[in-house]
């Protein structure tokens, strides 16, 4: 038995379809969230990653939606000297602000006047 492979017919290229660029989004950013979850924290052992997802979730912030974001934004934020991780390794522990790094970051009336 001998079988013919048709061969398939070939259609004129489809022309190539160009998508909308993405809009940015519109907001603050995970990180400056997560900075003001922090800054209003009263806890002197600092807060944990569970706590910033409450924080974040009452605030509206889809948080099931955007872990894995929400997790690099606190390392980049601890690698960055942000916040100080006081507990744990990781994600899994405890963060608080890092003093010495507020009073680094120049304020806005000396970067209005440059």
């Amino acid at each position: 038995m001998e079988e013919e492979m048709a061969a398939p017919a070939t259609s004129p290229a489809k022309a190539a379809k160009r998508r909308a660029p993405k809009q940015k989004k519109v907001g603050p950013s995970v990180s400056e969230l997560i900075i003001k979850a922090m800054s209003t924290s009263k806890e002197r052992s600092g807060v944990s990653a569970a706590a910033v997802n409450k924080a974040l979730a009452a605030e509206g912030y889809n948080v099931e939606k955007n872990k894995a974001s929400i997790k690099t934004a606190i390392k980049r934020l601890v690698a960055k000297g942000t916040l100080v991780q006081t507990k744990g390794t990781g994600v899994s522990g405890s963060f608080k602000m890092n003093k010495n790094a507020e009073r680094q970051q120049p304020r806005r009336s000396e970067l209005s006047s440059l």
